[in-house]
């Protein structure tokens, strides 16, 4: 089985979390007893996966605290935070591979392993494979939608299916962008430019916390759906 290094982006600021994040990072923020951070990282028992790296910046010591004893490698982000482009070049020495999965922290999924799903559905040929949601299973996700996806999994951008925050990605592109900065948005518009950009749809539910009402959604879809 091929395995890959995954990133879990854990960096951010978590404004729109406020006033949970005054005093914790996002990722350390409760759903069902459990913190976000610990979702994410039961995802990541996947076979699929070989290395894990946490990024840190906003409170990143009391992730660090959190996750003290486990297996798991950080990318330090403390000087300068790098959005999740920019980040995961930074963290490139500790993933020491390519292609590279990464995840957001910030979402609970209900259905199979979605890291199992992207990895199986990978292809010699593809730039960057998201890992994206039809909208009748995503909650607490407000806009149209992120992308379109064709028949043969090509991803164009247009009201459709939502960014799931999981990818498998080649990072050489990376290293082509001038700024320090950057969304992964801007890597995915070059790949998207010679057909690399492909897409998999996840069957089970999804919900994005990224605001405090979006806690008692997640506790609602955990226990709707298995």
């Amino acid at each position: 089985m091929t395995t890959f290094p995954i990133l879990l982006f854990a960096a951010g600021l978590g404004t729109r979390m406020a006033p949970l994040t005054d005093d914790r990072p996002k990722p350390l923020i409760k759903v069902a007893g459990r913190t976000l951070l610990d979702h994410a990282l039961d995802l990541t028992r996947s076979p699929c996966v070989d290395r894990r790296v946490v990024n840190l910046h906003y409170k990143g010591s009391m992730i660090r605290d959190h996750l003290a004893g486990q297996d798991v490698i950080f990318s330090d982000e403390s000087a300068a935070l790098l959005d999740t482009g920019g980040g995961l070049r930074n963290a490139l020495p500790m993933l020491g591979g390519d292609p590279v999965l990464t995840l957001n922290t910030d979402a609970v999924w209900c259905g199979p392993n979605p890291i199992d799903l992207l990895c199986a559905a990978w292809r010699d040929g593809m730039q960057s494979l998201l890992l994206v949601v039809p909208q009748d299973r995503v909650i607490g996700h407000p806009g149209q939608g992120d992308f379109l996806r064709g028949a043969d999994g090509q991803l164009t951008r247009g009201p459709g299916a939502v960014y799931s925050g999981l990818q498998l990605t080649r990072t050489d592109g990376l290293h082509a962008i001038p700024e320090d900065t950057f969304s992964m948005n801007v890597l995915w518009d070059r790949v998207a430019r010679n057909a690399g950009l492909f897409g998999v749809e996840y069957p089970g539910h999804w919900c994005d916390v990224g605001k405090p009402d979006s806690i008692a959604l997640a506790e609602a879809m955990l226990k709707t759906h298995v």
